[in-house]
């Protein structure tokens, strides 16, 4: 509590898929580290997946996720974590490409710590200023609104919820939820 977040870059990794930038901030206890630091202490698991401007390929990013469902991550927080990842999607999808054509891939990328789950949805729609619109968004939640709530759904169960544009013009969102096994006996 009270942590403060500080960001280094970390060395490119080899990838078939480009996950540049927003790739390049790595998340481990209470701050982010270089990548060569914490990796061989730290990563417990990564997986990516690529799919099309399609609210129904929620599903297969569902299923993909699942294979995050076990320990050390408390289930509850995998819970968090994959509303984090939906409401992460179905935005991208509605919102970023909005004006793109259904083929405008979505590339999705979770990572294992020993601590935390990274997760990261890069999009190729026009930037978004996702900290202005958090603060002038009202501070309750309306239950009864057709939307609006997923993004403050986000921001309470994330540690840390980032959206960045990266160096070849895609959007990245990064959201960090932090656990120890305390999670599972005492849920936020």
């Amino acid at each position: 509590m009270g942590h403060r977040h500080t960001f280094e870059k970390k060395p490119e990794k080899p990838s078939l898929i480009d996950w540049s930038s927003c790739a390049d901030f790595t998340y481990s206890k209470s701050s982010y580290l270089n990548h060569r630091e914490i990796r061989q202490l730290d990563l417990l698991k990564r997986a990516q997946i690529q799919v099309l401007t399609d609210l129904g390929a929620l599903a297969q990013v569902l299923s993909w996720f699942d294979q995050f469902s076990h320990p050390p991550i408390p289930h509850v927080v995998w819970l968090q974590c994959q509303l984090i990842l939906a409401e992460g999607f179905t935005n991208a999808v509605r919102h970023a490409h909005r004006d793109c054509s259904p083929d405008t891939p979505i590339e999705i990328e979770v990572t294992m710590l020993s601590d935390a789950l990274e997760i990261r949805i890069w999009d190729q729609g026009e930037p978004f200023d996702l900290e202005t619109k958090l603060a002038t968004m009202p501070k309750g939640m309306d239950k009864h609104a057709e939307g609006g709530r997923g993004l403050k759904l986000m921001q309470r169960m994330s540690d840390v919820l980032k959206y960045s544009r990266t160096d070849d013009q895609r959007n990245c969102l990064l959201a960090v939820k932090r656990y120890t096994l305390e999670n599972e006996a005492n849920p936020e």
